[in-house]
C-alpha cells in the first residue's frame, strides 16, 4: 500500500452521475482526501456520512467506489451522501485501487497538489477523522454521535 511521502501515478475515473475526473482535476487547488471503499463494507457505511461532513473548499473529499453505478448511486441515496463518487470496478481491473495497493477498506489518502501521499488511514480511526476536520474546517462529530475509536476495515 502507498505509505506518506510516495508519489500517486496520475488517473482518470468515471464519475457517478457521468464524466470523468483526473487526478489532476481534484488536486487542482489544493490537497484532497481520496476515501476508497465497497458498499457492502460495514464501516464504510458508518465512516461515509463523517466523511461527508468533510467535504469542503478546503478539503474536498472523493469517495472511490469499487462498486458498479447503481450499487454506488444506492449507497449514496441511502446514507445521503453528497461528495463527489468515482468508480474503480472489476471491469477496469481495480486499476487505481491496484496503483495504491489497497488491500482493506476503507482506506483514505490525503493527496497533495503534487500527487505526493501526505497522510493514510486504513480502517476506522476517530483521530484521524478529527484531524481531516481540522484541514477542511469543520467538526466532522456531532454532540450525539457515538462512535469507536477505531476499528479495523
Amino acid at each position: 500500500m502507498l505509505q506518506k511521502g510516495a508519489h500517486v501515478t496520475e488517473f482518470t475515473l468515471s464519475r457517478v452521475g457521468g464524466g470523468q475526473t483526473s487526478l489532476h482535476e481534484i488536486t487542482s487547488k489544493g490537497a484532497a482526501l481520496l476515501a476508497f471503499f465497497k458498499v457492502n463494507c460495514p464501516v464504510c457505511q458508518m465512516t461515509f456520512p463523517f466523511l461527508d461532513r468533510l467535504q469542503s473548499e478546503r478539503l474536498p473529499v472523493y469517495g472511490i467506489s469499487q462498486n458498479g453505478v447503481e450499487d454506488t448511486q444506492d449507497f449514496n441515496r441511502h446514507f445521503s451522501l453528497t461528495m463527489p463518487m468515482l468508480l474503480d470496478t472489476e471491469a477496469s481491473g481495480f486499476a487505481v485501487s491496484n496503483a495504491f495497493g489497497i488491500s482493506s477498506v476503507p482506506t483514505l489518502f490525503l493527496v497533495e497538489p503534487d500527487g505526493t501521499v501526505s497522510q493514510v488511514s486504513e480502517g476506522w480511526h476517530k483521530g484521524d477523522v478529527a484531524r481531516f476536520g481540522e484541514l477542511a474546517g469543520v467538526n466532522p462529530f456531532r454532540p450525539n454521535d457515538s462512535v469507536p475509536e477505531a476499528k479495523a476495515g
